[in-house]
């Protein structure tokens, strides 16, 4: 078997945890101490995170969308995919190297999506973008860390408590969609997210490759 080559890292803001690129043969992963954050031989569920927030905003346009995560690309290149001409992309991303890496090695694995003149990265925090935005997005897509559960930076907690649902729900426009991708069920979530005012789906999302085998959790939480 082709063994895993280092590529970079990076300190993550506010730790002193490393994230770091790896690559085998085609296959490249981020990882972020033993855990392995994503893989692009498997990242259906990333995709759709964003087709299914999009379909509930079906014949609304120009649509404006915030991403917390860049990522390998797949969330944002699938958004892309559900605008138009005239809609935007927004994505708060933490750590530059992220972005570096998906204007170099990366680039191709979703098609190049940050040339898009749709797109718009930010390297800041996503919930500082959310908290200081005030009914200025139809969709919210948040892939970050691995959920709500079993964080592996404490920072994101904050993302998923009842103040930064709220906070959610606040930087929404009417009938706008905050959408949540997570490694595992969490009831307890599903309930904050009721609390907070939304209309909430939880969506059973296939992975993409390794014969999508394996499944992921998508909310959908609609702001009444």
């Amino acid at each position: 078997m082709i063994p895993w080559t280092l590529l970079d890292r990076a300190i993550l803001p506010n730790s002193q945890e490393e994230i770091r690129l790896y690559q085998r043969g085609d296959e490249f992963a981020i990882r972020v101490a033993n855990y392995e954050l994503m893989n692009s031989r498997v990242h259906g569920s990333e995709e759709a995170l964003a087709e299914l927030a999009l379909a509930k905003l079906a014949g609304r346009a120009p649509l404006r969308v915030l991403i917390g995560g860049l990522g390998l690309g797949y969330t944002l290149a699938a958004a892309l995919r559900g605008l138009d001409s005239r809609g935007e992309a927004i994505v708060a991303e933490l750590v530059p190297a992220v972005v570096q890496w998906n204007r170099g090695p990366l680039a191709p694995l979703a098609g190049r999506p940050l040339d898009d003149p749709r797109t718009r990265i930010v390297e800041a925090d996503v919930f500082r973008v959310i908290r200081e935005t005030r009914a200025g997005f139809d969709a919210i897509l948040l892939d970050v860390d691995t959920g709500p559960r079993a964080l592996t930076h404490e920072d994101n907690r904050r993302l998923y408590d009842a103040a930064g649902l709220r906070a959610a729900h606040d930087a929404l426009r009417p009938r706008g969609v905050l959408a949540i991708w997570s490694g595992a069920p969490d009831p307890a979530f599903a309930r904050r997210l009721r609390d907070a005012g939304f209309a909430t789906e939880e969506v059973r999302a296939r992975a993409r490759g390794e014969g999508g085998k394996a499944h992921y959790i998508v909310w959908l939480a609609q702001r009444s």
